[in-house]
């Protein structure tokens, strides 16, 4: 069980960090009271952060028990979704590459 963080390719490294701590906090607060959240927070706790594509990001939207998130900083554009913990992902999300500092 995990949480995924997906951060758009197009953001600047350095904001990176600070949207994939406000998406871990955002997502835990929307769906706190969701069954696979709270055994999440109470036990395993992994997080995956990854980086998209346009596409990937627009396609990854289409999934459920999500959030999207925007950054006041690069002018409200989307810039993240995170994904509420659950044992099994859609394929997609094996494809996705883990996200690195460049």
């Amino acid at each position: 069980m995990k949480m995924y963080i997906l951060i758009r390719d197009s953001v600047l490294p350095k904001f990176a960090p600070v949207i994939a701590a406000h998406a871990s906090l955002a997502c835990y607060k929307k769906f706190e009271q969701d069954e696979d959240m709270q055994h999440w927070i109470n036990s395993v706790f992994k997080k995956v952060v990854c980086k998209v594509n346009d596409q990937e990001f627009e396609n990854a939207k289409k999934e459920d028990k999500h959030l999207v998130l925007t950054e006041s900083a690069l002018d409200n554009q989307e810039v993240a979704i995170a994904f509420a913990p659950r044992a099994e992902y859609s394929k997609q999300f094996r494809f996705f590459r883990m996200w690195s500092p460049e």
